[in-house]
Formats: C-alpha cells, sequence, structure tokens
C-alpha cells in the first residue's frame, strides 16, 4: 500500500506527488496518457503562464531555474536585482476580457510587504514544460509513474481507498483526485460540483491561412465574439458565443472553424488546412468541499473555469503546495487535529474568487447591443492607478491572504523573501518543505524554545537587509506567515507552532 495514489499526472499532480515525496511519503501517480509529451501540451496550443506566486512557489522549492530553462523565460525579466534593496514596481499585468492594461499604472506603495526576489514576475511556458520539469523532480525523489493508466473507479474503506486503472487495482491510505475538468475520481466518489452553465465554446487551433493579414494579431474583441492571434504561425483561438452548445459535439473540421472564424471576425478570411484544434467552454463550477473521507480533489478536479487571464494552473498549483505538507504531516502522526480541513478552509475561497473572476470577463466579453459601453467603462476603470493596481493584485497570485484567526495584516499571507545581511534568503530555507522560524533579534528564551522543533522547524537568526517592522516571524511549510510579531515573544511562538504544526516528529 503507498501512503498517497494520485490520479492525474498533469502538473498539478506531479508537483503535489513532489511534495509529498519530500516529505518522506511513499507515492503513485496514476496517469491516463501514455506519453508525457503531446501536440496539445507543446507550444503553441499548450501555451500557458505560470503568474508570481507560481514562480514565487517554483523558487521555494529549487525549481525556478530549471522551469525559465524549460520554458525559455530570462531570469533578468522575471526576477529582482540581486543587490537591489527596494522591490522594483511590476512590470506586467494579466489583461481583462481580452483588454490590455499598462503596469506603468500600478501603484507599487499599495502592494504591502513586498522585498526583492529572485521571483517578482511571471512568465510564458508550456504545459510539456512544466510537465518535464515536474515529472524529473518527482521521479528524482522516487516517485512510481504509471502512464496508460485512467482511474476508472474508486471504493474507500477507514483504512485506505483503491483505484481500478488500467485493469488493475491500486491501494493507497489517501487518494488525491488531480485528473482534470472532467475528473473520474470526482464523479466516482460522488463530491458536490456546482456553478454556473456556459455562454461560448472556445477554440483554440494551429492553422494555415491563405489571406492572415485580415487578423490583427493579439486579443479581438468583435461586436460577434472574440478571437486571437499570437506571433506563434497559424495559431488561432476564438470564443464564440453559442451557449456552448458545440463543444465536443462533433467533429472539428475545417469547414467548421472557418466559419467560426468568419463570424467572430466579421472577415472572409480562409483557413486553407487545421494541424491540429480542441475546444472548451466558460462553465464555471467548482465542488462544495475539497474533500470526502480519505478522498481529495486539486486542480482543475476540483474546480473548473474558463481560460481567460491563466488562472487555471496557478490556481492548481497553489492547490498543491497548500495540500501536500498538511497531507504529509497527517500521514506522519504529527499534525495538529483538523489541519487537513484547513484545505478546504483555504483553497475553496480563493478558487470561488477566480471563477468570479472568469465570470466577470466572459459577462465583459459577451457580444450584445450593450457591450461596448460596457467594456468602454471597465477599461477606463482599470487604467485608473486604483484599477490596475487591482487587477494586479487579483491575477499576480502573491496577495491572497488566508483567514489564519489574527489581526496582524502579514498573518496569512505570502512571506516576503528577507534576506540575512550574510545573503541567505527566506526562500532558499524553504526548500526543504519544513516551516521557518525567522529570528531577526537573536532572541534567547525564542532560540530555546525553537529547540524543540528540531527537525520540524529550520530555526534562522540575524539581522536581514530590511526587516519591515518585525523582530520574529513563523512560515509555515507553504511559505506563509502563520505568525508575526514585533517583540520575539516565545510563547506566542509556541501557539503558533502548535497550532499549525502539532508536535515535533519524533
Amino acid at each position: 500500500m503507498h501512503d498517497v495514489v494520485i490520479a492525474g499526472g498533469g502538473p498539478v499532480g506531479l508537483f503535489l506527488a513532489g511534495e509529498l515525496a519530500r516529505s518522506g511519503c511513499s507515492v503513485l501517480v496514476l496517469e491516463r496518457d501514455q506519453e508525457l509529451s503531446s501536440p496539445l501540451k507543446a507550444l503553441p496550443l499548450g501555451m500557458r503562464g505560470l503568474n508570481a506566486g507560481s514562480a514565487e512557489t517554483l523558487y521555494r522549492r529549487g525549481l525556478l531555474d530549471a522551469m525559465m530553462d524549460a520554458s525559455g523565460a530570462d531570469a533578468k525579466e522575471v526576477g529582482a536585482d540581486p543587490e537591489t534593496i527596494e522591490a522594483p514596481a511590476p512590470r506586467s499585468v494579466s489583461h481583462f476580457a481580452g483588454m490590455g492594461l499598462d503596469a506603468s499604472g500600478i501603484d507599487a506603495s499599495a502592494l504591502p510587504f513586498r522585498l526583492p526576489s529572485p521571483a517578482m514576475e511571471g512568465f510564458m511556458t508550456s504545459l510539456e514544460a512544466v510537465a518535464t520539469v515536474l515529472a524529473e523532480r518527482a521521479a528524482s525523489l522516487g516517485v512510481e509513474i504509471v502512464r496508460g493508466a485512467p482511474v476508472t473507479a474508486v471504493t474507500q474503506d477507514d483504512d485506505g481507498v483503491t483505484a481500478t486503472a488500467g485493469g488493475r487495482q491500486y491501494r493507497g491510505r489517501w487518494l488525491v483526485g488531480c485528473d482534470g475538468g472532467r475528473s473520474a475520481v470526482r464523479e466516482r466518489v460522488g463530491f458536490d460540483f456546482t456553478g454556473t452553465d456556459p455562454l461560448f465554446t472556445g477554440y483554440v487551433a494551429k492553422v494555415t491561412f491563405a489571406d492572415p493579414e485580415q487578423l490583427p494579431l493579439g486579443f479581438n474583441l468583435t461586436p460577434t465574439g472574440m478571437y486571437l492571434r499570437t506571433p506563434f504561425e497559424g495559431h488561432l483561438g476564438m470564443n464564440d458565443f453559442d451557449g456552448g452548445t458545440f463543444d465536443r459535439s462533433r467533429p472539428l473540421t475545417r469547414e467548421h472553424l472557418q466559419a467560426v472564424l468568419r463570424r467572430v471576425s466579421g472577415t472572409d478570411v480562409t483557413l486553407t488546412g487545421v494541424e491540429l484544434a480542441s475546444s472548451f467552454t466558460d462553465r464555471a463550477m467548482q465542488v462544495t468541499s475539497y474533500r470526502n473521507g480519505r478522498v481529495l480533489l486539486a486542480g482543475d478536479a476540483a474546480h473548473i473555469h474558463s481560460p481567460l487571464g491563466g488562472q487555471g494552473l496557478n490556481l492548481g498549483i497553489g492547490d498543491a503546495v497548500n495540500l501536500g505538507w498538511k497531507l504529509a504531516d497527517t500521514l506522519h502522526g504529527t499534525a495538529p487535529e483538523g489541519l487537513l480541513d484547513t484545505y478546504t478552509d483555504e483553497r475553496h475561497p480563493v478558487g470561488a474568487a477566480i471563477l468570479d473572476w472568469s465570470r466577470a470577463q466572459v459577462a465583459t466579453m459577451k457580444p450584445g447591443p450593450n457591450a461596448p459601453a460596457l467594456r468602454k467603462l471597465a477599461l477606463d476603470l482599470m487604467s485608473t492607478p486604483d484599477g490596475v493596481t487591482h487587477v494586479y493584485r487579483q491575477t499576480s497570485g502573491l496577495f491572497h491572504r488566508y483567514d489564519l484567526g489574527s489581526e496582524q495584516p502579514l498573518v496569512g499571507r505570502s512571506a516576503p523573501d528577507f534576506r540575512f545581511t550574510e545573503g541567505t534568503r527566506l526562500g532558499e530555507l524553504l526548500r526543504e518543505g519544513r516551516g521557518v522560524l525567522l529570528d531577526f533579534s537573536r532572541d534567547r528564551a525564542l532560540q530555546t524554545v525553537a529547540k524543540d522543533w528540531a527537525g520540524r522547524i529550520h530555526y534562522a537568526a540575524g539581522p536581514v537587509r530590511d526587516d519591515l517592522g518585525f523582530t520574529a516571524l513563523l512560515i509555515r511549510p507553504d511559505g506563509i506567515v502563520a505568525w508575526a510579531d514585533d517583540h520575539a515573544d516565545a510563547e506566542a511562538f509556541q501557539q503558533a507552532a502548535t497550532r499549525w504544526l502539532g508536535r515535533p516528529r519524533n
């Protein structure tokens, strides 16, 4: 029996597998596809955006450099100058409903608790690049990956979960469904999945044009829909507001794609060939709880929505880094009571907010006689400093705040990348996946009580370049601040550590 069976070997399942294996858990991944690579995962159809929050997570696990290399990203564009003292202003901001925004208008003073870091910005990548890096990490940590094994049945009892895949049965103490928007695990286990119906059928395709000059590059909102052309030759995206009725209902022929393109573009453009195509909708749905007994869900298995704004992959990575340490501590018997329930408590509101963000974009894009006025109003508001700053906060992945029961404004947020004067950064201390106690004043009482947590918490003491007014902080393994103080209260630290980490592991 494995400690954890993960259904789905995409980026979310592979990241979670690495988190669990690094914590000493035995992990089995069951993946539907026979091969890691496919044309739908490679550029251009597999193009995805990693936001700044995901870049920060990868940095904290020592994966950022490998991911940037695999993605062709420039470190100078992603991180801050190593010698800078103040965090640079954001250099990019996501679009809203296809309307581009100017990052120079962001009010950096309204973004709290920022420090320079190697991960300040997001970057473009592909599903293939992300999966390749994460699969290599998982394999290096001893994760067993079985390909060509879609899960078809799930049963659970008091001791574990049995998954049937590829005609075989696999047993684990826990099962995590990371098997995508049409999750078999979610369906077989009976998770309550609620939300809103689609307004459009979306298409991505690799095509050849007879007359590409008729279609400008970028997002193009029209009276009848939207189309997108990127610099990748032949890369085409479209949203056809048909109520989602076409999606996966019939073959994606050249004739159909050309008819849709002519309708949404208002041109007589001609497609001469279709190399590859896929469809989707903006259906927005979410499970009411991310846990059912010994079965948990993460990524698209837990929530689906339109890909507008590129939030799906990032939301899934956030699920995985939140769940990994909590499930590992539960397996090791060191977790405090109720720790695993905080996975739903913390991640469900984040997912719900992203679904609403997606719905708002779709509503703004929907054709109709009032659409131009609505789009103009939205763009006017988002072009103000407050507006563009709000969009950045919503889409960067850096400013979610979990409700951890504290009024201290940093608690529940992703920790700033504190840098000790001798050069070590917080992000480097998080690579082992343990909690971190930062003691900027070398408080003796704090140092003494921290010894009780040796092996569970990394204790780091000494002055930092900018302490932001704090004396000591406890950082959870996922990089979230669990406790922050301006006078190094050892008793308060002990209470926070006990709440989130239970007891020291023997």
